[in-house]
């Protein structure tokens, strides 16, 4: 008897040792700072940006090949041409800026900026994320202006 009221003892603690245990391991539980949250939207900016690097390279060359070749159309063609080589010239460069400004972007990004200074990682991560939406914003944009571009043809 003794042992059966021994054996039922120690479970008894070790089950309110676990439960106490997991109510401390939930109290513990890491709390996503403003700096983990700016860092995540950061880096979820510069995701949808990169998926898109892709097109991006595929659209330019598109666009580069449908230049060239107008620029090679006899001269009534090339004239007829005229307004939508420019629109792809205007695109083209549109296309070069995004390209051009999200390779700066990540070159100049940071990750580990101010890690141990939480107010100043803050105001860089804020402020960087302003940077990569625009990145992300002007790629987007410039891809959809190529969509409907490209499809229009002349």
């Amino acid at each position: 008897m003794k042992k059966r009221c021994a054996i039922l003892f120690l479970f008894a603690v070790t089950i309110m040792t676990a439960c106490n245990n997991s109510a401390e391991i939930k109290n513990n539980e890491v709390t996503k700072t403003k700096a983990d949250s700016l860092l995540d939207e950061v880096d979820d900016g510069h995701a949808v940006a990169m998926g898109k690097m892709g097109k991006l390279n595929r659209t330019q060359q598109q666009v580069s090949r449908l230049i060239d070749s107008i620029s090679k159309l006899p001269a009534k063609a090339r004239e007829a041409a005229a307004p939508y080589k420019t629109k792809l010239e205007n695109l083209q460069e549109e296309l070069r800026t995004a390209d051009v400004n999200m390779n700066q972007w990540m070159e100049s990004f940071n990750m580990d900026s101010a890690v141990n200074n939480t107010e100043e990682r803050i105001r860089y991560l804020t402020t960087e994320k302003i940077k990569v939406d625009k990145v992300k914003e002007d790629l987007l944009n410039g891809l959809q202006k190529a969509d409907s571009v490209l499809k229009a043809k002349f």
